[in-house]
């Protein structure tokens, strides 16, 4: 898998073969950056607000025809995830985003680790000190 970021429409990626999934990546990295406390607040109420304007019964252009209505959404959408993924602080964008086209997951759980057992059933435990 390449780790080279690229750009479209909605901002940086990681080429992962399909459109799709790739959009599906930047979905992912808007939502993880929302939850992320490094990026400033007034900075995540950009996707709030482009997301609120789908609720809003005004828009740009009446949902008369049936293509054009939508695509004023699609584009206000489209420009709010854009202005936020340019606006959060690069390293946070690309700290993320590379870890979502590795796979990896970070979770932090409330149990410590398991102790590893030996394959007697023996547990094995410690500790340890660093000293300089």
């Amino acid at each position: 898998m390449s780790t080279e970021e690229k750009r479209n429409l909605l901002g940086p990626y990681i080429p992962e073969g399909s459109f799709f999934r790739e959009v599906v990546q930047q979905l992912k990295l808007v939502y993880n950056l929302m939850l992320d406390g490094r990026v400033h607040p007034l900075t995540k109420l950009i996707p709030i607000a482009s997301a609120a304007y789908l609720l809003f019964p005004l828009d740009i252009l009446p949902d008369i025809a049936p293509v054009l209505g939508q695509l004023d959404d699609l584009a206000v959408v489209m420009m709010g995830l854009r202005f936020f993924l340019e606006l959060a602080p690069a390293e946070v964008v690309h700290e993320h985003l590379k870890r979502l086209a590795s796979g990896s997951q970070w979770s932090v759980t409330d149990n410590p680790a398991q102790p590893e057992k030996k394959p007697d059933g023996e547990v094995i435990e410690g500790s340890y000190r660093v000293e300089e």
